[in-house]
């Protein structure tokens, strides 16, 4: 499974949201996500993609997060 769409999936579990309503372009803010929902959500992608999350990083839109764990997988 690509990397997008497991992040999809993580996301759309969390918030609650329809899979077709996350794509690379969308960010954060437009799924009413806060703090916590964001911790949440890098939470479950270090342990599924088994990689560290730095959240000073600017990680604004999935695809930053996407781009992101590609390149710092192990």
């Amino acid at each position: 499974m690509a990397v997008f769409e497991k992040v999809q999936d993580i996301i759309a579990d969390e918030l609650g949201k329809d899979k077709e309503e996350i794509s690379l372009e969308t960010s954060f803010e437009d799924l009413d996500a806060d703090s916590l929902d964001l911790f949440q959500i890098i939470n479950d992608i270090e342990d599924e993609f088994d990689v560290e999350v730095d959240t000073d990083q600017d990680l604004k839109t999935v695809s930053d997060l996407v781009t992101y764990v590609e390149k710092n997988q192990k």
